[in-house]
């Protein structure tokens, strides 16, 4: 995996939990989601169970703190007959941010992306999330879509 100022960047491992959980209630937090002990173990268990399709990466220290993670997955790009990948989460800890850990965490995922073939890696962000968007705008390209959820 990549290796980048005083941090580097792997595959999440089964004794991450601890730091993992920490970022991820901060990532819930700042997209003011009530997240409980129960969906975060869910969350954990499809990042270790080969059988599902999310996979998760982590920015770690050099003294093992993990200050960042990413989660993504394949997903079906039917009228381009393509796979492409989805960013579904990404997060650095507030005391790591601007040393380039989510800059580094998008870069691993585009080699990753180039590496499976995939056609294009997307993601979603909030529009008042501006710090996130002045990288967003560097590294990708915004598109025209306009997203839309419905409540089943």
């Amino acid at each position: 995996m990549s290796e980048s100022r005083s941090f580097r960047i792997r595959p999440v491992q089964p004794g991450d939990r601890a730091g993992w959980d920490i970022l991820y209630q901060g990532y819930a937090r700042f997209y003011r989601v009530d997240q409980t002990p129960e969906m975060r173990d869910r969350v954990w268990g499809w990042l270790h169970d080969p059988a599902h399709s999310t996979e998760g990466l982590v920015a770690e220290e050099t003294d093992g703190r993990l200050i960042g993670l990413a989660h993504f997955r394949p997903f079906a790009r039917p009228l381009s007959a393509t796979t492409g990948g989805f960013l579904d989460d990404l997060f650095v800890a507030p005391d790591a941010r601007g040393r380039g850990a989510a800059e580094v965490l998008i870069a691993e995922l585009r080699t990753i992306a180039a590496q499976r073939g995939w056609s294009v890696l997307r993601w979603i962000t909030a529009e008042d999330n501006a710090r996130a968007r002045v990288l967003y705008d560097r590294v990708a390209t915004k598109t025209g879509w306009v997203t839309y959820d419905l409540k089943p």
